[in-house]
């Protein structure tokens, strides 16, 4: 018996340090709206974890620049979002660009489509807002752009990924063009067979870009395949299913724990991977998410507040 749990201590043990290593310097997705629930932010987060500000189409650019400001001055390393869509036209642009650079020190953002149907003016995809030249000419040292391992109806209504890929060779071949950084943030998955194998192909197809994976943290079930199912999830989305019928999880939130600890077995095995690091949806909440990784992340996830004191 003495053995056996001396074999479970130390599997236990290989697989949390893979799981540390692969957490380190993770980012995480919040709203100007949750934002304001969350009294400090550094008993939460690292110190200089990387937050993305989602823009919610409605959501005014005070209320966006006001978020990114207070998380700088907290310390951290601020990516809003550029959503191409419900941006009118490139004076719009340059004039977001300009408000979080002056009112908040910001030098990168997420550039994407966004998520609505009909766009507010002239944009309708991120190449066109890379395309202006805004974000060089503002000395942008980071942009990120969105990846989708499953798919986008949006783009392929055909259920392909034909546009999906060529954006992505597009988006890659930018980024020998700009002095920017770039990465691919991903929408999120449950399932790391699906990403691996998504990842593998861009590799062949000639994308270099490094890979930060999305994935939902901890988060009631309904909850999450309320989000999957709106935000067009493929296959992974039926590891939430199966969990579903399961009546002895059912009640249980759902933690990426096992969707992760494949991942950072993945990347161990192959370090050559273009997937680099992890992006989380706080789906359940930011400080459910950001408690899960400090019970699982070590010092990746000790937050700033521990390391001040």
């Amino acid at each position: 018996m003495g053995i056996l749990n001396f074999a479970r201590r130390e599997a236990k043990t290989t697989a949390d340090a893979r799981l540390e290593a692969f957490l380190e310097g993770y980012s995480i997705e919040v709203m100007p709206r949750t934002a304001e629930k969350v009294e400090d932010f550094r008993a939460l987060l690292p110190e200089g974890t990387r937050v993305y500000i989602a823009h919610i189409d409605g959501t005014p650019i005070e209320d966006m620049v006001n978020t990114a400001a207070r998380l700088a001055d907290d310390g951290f390393d601020v990516m809003p979002h550029f959503p191409a869509r419900i941006i009118k036209d490139a004076a719009t642009l340059e004039d977001w660009i300009n408000r979080y650079q002056t009112e908040a020190g910001v030098t990168q953002g997420l550039i994407l489509a966004g998520g609505v149907a009909e766009p507010h003016g002239e944009f309708h995809s991120a190449m066109q807002l890379l395309e202006t030249g805004l974000f060089d000419r503002a000395g942008f040292k980071r942009l990120h752009v969105a990846g989708h391992p499953e798919g986008n109806r949006d783009i392929d209504p055909d259920g392909s990924d034909k546009m999906v890929m060529e954006a992505a060779r597009w988006k890659s071949a930018f980024a020998e063009r700009t002095d920017a950084q770039m990465a691919m943030a991903t929408q999120f998955a449950f399932d790391a067979g699906p990403i691996v194998a998504w990842a593998d192909r861009l590799k062949a197809e000639g994308v270099t870009l490094p890979i930060h994976i999305g994935v939902a943290g901890p988060a009631k079930l309904q909850t999450l395949i309320k989000f999957a199912i709106a935000c067009g999830v493929g296959p992974s989305l039926k590891v939430l299913q199966k969990r579903a019928m399961d009546v002895t999880k059912l009640v249980l939130p759902y933690e990426p724990t096992e969707v992760l600890t494949d991942l950072a077995q993945h990347k161990l095995d192959n370090p050559d991977s273009l997937i680099e690091k992890v992006h989380f949806f706080p789906l359940g909440g930011i400080k459910a998410n950001a408690t899960w990784i400090q019970e699982n992340g070590g010092e990746s996830g000790r937050p700033a507040a521990d390391t001040a004191a």
